[in-house]
């Protein structure tokens, strides 16, 4: 059992905290995080997950920010009359561990968000994993600490921002991390 496990997308996000025996790195997308930290979370029974990674900023310009609420932005079955971003036949729409309202919220999906013009849905910042850990630890019933870093502002210039800033969260992550539970 590990009390706190720490999920982040790759390692390029945070390359010294890969040495952490409680860091484990999901892969890119949805498909791999969910499954990544269903697995963690039934493994070790953890008091809490921690997500850590990088963002696309959408409503903030920089900085590490805590998310607590969560939506799929790739989710389209509104044919069906489902609501943009609602899982079919599920009636929560919003994965929530804070203020659905006062609190951040992130859209997860598997693109990389370069243009929030035709996004639908409100959100501050734009991921591709954090709704399927929220997910994973709603139905585990574990606890949900998602802290991103904005390394750019989802627009035309993201894919280049992103590179250049990949590893620029750590420090933040790590100083988080410590803050909250005393250490790595």
């Amino acid at each position: 059992m590990m009390r706190n496990i720490i999920l982040i997308a790759l390692e390029q996000e945070a390359p010294n905290m890969a040495e952490w025996e409680n860091v484990f790195f999901t892969g890119v997308g949805k498909v791999n995080a969910g499954i990544t930290a269903a697995r963690l979370i039934e493994r070790h029974q953890p008091e809490t997950v921690f997500n850590f990674g990088t963002v696309g900023g959408v409503t903030v310009a920089s900085g590490i920010h805590e998310i607590k609420n969560f939506v799929q932005r790739d989710m389209l079955c509104c044919e069906m009359g489902f609501e943009l971003g609602q899982t079919p036949f599920e009636e929560e729409k919003v994965i929530s561990f804070g203020d659905p309202i006062s609190d951040m919220c992130c859209s997860t999906g598997d693109n990389f968000v370069n243009d929030t013009s035709n996004m639908g849905l409100i959100a501050d910042v734009v991921d591709m994993e954090a709704y399927a850990i929220a997910k994973a630890c709603k139905e585990g019933q574990v606890n949900f600490r998602c802290f991103k870093y904005v390394s750019d502002q989802a627009d035309e210039n993201a894919s280049e921002e992103w590179t250049k800033t990949v590893a620029d969260g750590e420090k933040y992550y790590m100083n988080v991390f410590q803050q909250i539970v005393g250490g790595g």
